[in-house]
């Protein structure tokens, strides 16, 4: 394994190297998405599952103006990482924010992966921690340090058969089994997933685009359930508007409803989790995979068209086109949303 200070100095191969009835029905989130804390702020929710929104959360350098902000997650001091493609506009071409946890601004890094920032992963490896990228633009994954230095990258999965002769490549999202091996969704690509090892060697690959149990459309995110004791991956199959379950030699065991757009995935510790539904809707799970609440739901609307407007035009308490998402360690939601302007929210549990 070879040690580089930037994925770009790599060959673009493999690269190895250092988010009525019916308004009565819906009454619960929606009356509670127009209740005010003490704050002002809306709050989503009902029950046990309140949040208090928190929209343009963190206090952004005036030198960043955040593209589509794609990925999100927290490290073990609170320290929240926002991945982002970074406007036009922007001074700097940093991809990667770093926030505490009051939303204070710590540092940035990742200039190189401008335009291709996607997928954001987080993994605790011995004492020290590590992010997993994704970059759909340059069609690589990498793992780096927190401060950005480069572990290794990977690029086109040549040693797969599925992709002998070339087809295309894009990587979305990843997840890591107990044993380090690696899972990559090709959901920008040719819909398959791509399994390596701790090494970043390749393994084997499964999936393939169609609507058939096992096969996918659009793989856009991927997740490691350990939940009951048998680890397996839980799959945003987002062009077949489902979730899918799969073994960790890649066997399809079942799909899991309501979702329509899934993107991603954010566990928390008692076994709830949360999904970014890209169609204006953030959606909780139960341990059971029973759905809790699509909170600031405002799927009905034309988010297509509102994604591009200015952040004047977005909503306080309603989502228009969620992305990536995180629990933090105690059990506040981080959303981030594909928006032209890019927004991260916080949503604060207040029960």
């Amino acid at each position: 394994m070879r040690s580089r200070s930037s994925y770009e100095t790599i060959p673009a191969m493999t690269r190895i190297s250092r988010r009525g009835f019916a308004a009565v029905c819906a009454a619960p989130i929606i009356l509670a998405a127009t209740n005010k804390s003490s704050s002002g702020k809306p709050v989503l929710g009902d029950g046990d599952h309140r949040y208090e929104v928190t929209h343009d959360w963190g206090e952004l350098p005036a030198s960043i103006k955040y593209g589509n902000t794609h990925g999100v997650c927290e490290d073990s001091q609170g320290n929240i990482y926002v991945h982002h493609t970074v406007n036009a506009g922007s001074e700097s071409s940093d991809t990667m924010v770093i926030f505490d946890a009051q939303g204070r601004f710590v540092r940035s890094w990742g200039a190189q992966f401008k335009g291709g920032a996607h997928g954001l992963h987080i993994h605790k490896e011995g004492g020290e921690e590590f992010l997993y990228l994704c970059d759909t633009k340059a069609a690589l994954v990498t793992k780096r340090t927190l401060k950005g230095e480069e572990v290794w990258t990977i690029g086109y999965p040549e040693q797969s058969a599925q992709y002998n002769p070339k087809i295309k490549y894009s990587p979305t999202n990843l997840a890591i089994a107990p044993n380090g091996d690696i899972y990559v969704g090709d959901g920008y690509g040719s819909s398959f997933v791509n399994q390596y090892n701790g090494k970043g060697e390749y393994v084997r690959t499964f999936g393939g685009k169609g609507k058939d149990p096992g096969q996918l459309d659009c793989p856009h995110g991927i997740v490691l359930d350990s939940r009951s004791g048998t680890p397996t991956l839980l799959i945003a199959d987002r062009g077949n508007a489902r979730i899918q379950r799969f073994s960790l030699d890649g066997k399809h065991i079942e799909f899991i409803a309501g979702t329509k757009l899934p993107c991603h995935f954010g566990f928390f510790k008692n076994g709830d989790y949360v999904v970014p539904d890209l169609g204006a809707r953030v959606t909780l799970f139960d341990r059971n995979n029973q759905v809790i609440e699509h909170l600031g739901d405002d799927s009905d609307s034309k988010w297509g068209e509102t994604r591009k407007q200015p952040r004047e035009a977005f909503k306080p308490g309603k989502f228009v086109a969620p992305h990536g998402a995180c629990f933090d360690h105690s059990g506040n939601i981080f959303v981030v949303e594909w928006v032209e302007v890019g927004r991260v929210s916080k949503l604060r549990h207040v029960s």
